[in-house]
Formats: C-alpha cells, structure tokens, sequence
C-alpha cells in the first residue's frame, strides 16, 4: 500500500533537487541545533514543544514579560495621567504576580513607584 506512494515521494524529492529547490536554504550547510530537553519529562516533551513554538510561556514568565514592558514603556512617558494609569497597571501585574508565585512575603517583588504616586498625588493637591 505504502510502496507506491514511497515511489511518489521519492520521484518528487528528486525532481524537486534538480530543479535546486533544497539549494540555498537558511542554515544550508550548518550542523543541526538540537535542543537538550533531557530535563523535561519524555511524556511531555511534545506538548512543551509545540507550546515553545507557539510563544506560549508559564504564566509567572508572562507577567514577568508584561512587568517588564511596562516598565519600559513607563520609562518614556511624560503625560501624567497616562503615567499614572500605566503604574496602576504595573502595580497590579505585579500583585498578580505575587499571588501565583509559592513563596514567603519577603520575596515578593515590591510594588514600584508607589512613593512617587503618593508624594504626586499630595502635590497635585
């Protein structure tokens, strides 16, 4: 059953290496980058795979991310009440963060700009 269409196959990859598509290709020439997923249990090695591919992270690294891009974003901003909206954001990302993770309150991450909002606030007053 299997035979013809090896045939098929065959006749095609060939046609198609005389024609030089496969000529030129990213990488062309270069060993193999194999992963080392040792470290991820052989049962899940796909699904982590296929999760890696889509840019799919745990959560903690998202928020991590998102964290991280705020403050960047924050970084640049000169409009106030942008600024402050994006710092509510960013302290509640970190919450959220803080709240997903398993460990003691003394390694929480800090809530940013909070002294800077309070002493804005009172000065807008």
């Amino acid at each position: 059953m299997f035979g013809g269409f090896e045939k098929i196959i065959e006749s095609r990859i060939k046609m198609a290496q005389e024609q030089g598509v496969f000529e030129n290709l990213p990488g062309s020439g270069q060993p193999l980058h194999i992963e080392d997923d040792r470290h991820i249990p052989e049962d899940l090695r796909l699904a982590h795979k296929i999760l890696k591919n889509a840019d799919c992270l745990p959560p903690e690294l998202q928020l991590r991310k998102e964290i991280s891009s705020t403050e960047d974003l924050l970084s640049g901003m000169t409009d106030t009440e942008r600024k402050y909206r994006t710092i509510k954001k960013l302290n509640y990302l970190i919450l959220k963060l803080n709240a997903i993770r398993d460990t003691d309150a003394s390694r929480e991450i800090p809530q940013r700009y909070y002294s800077e909002v309070v002493e804005r606030l009172g000065a807008d007053k």
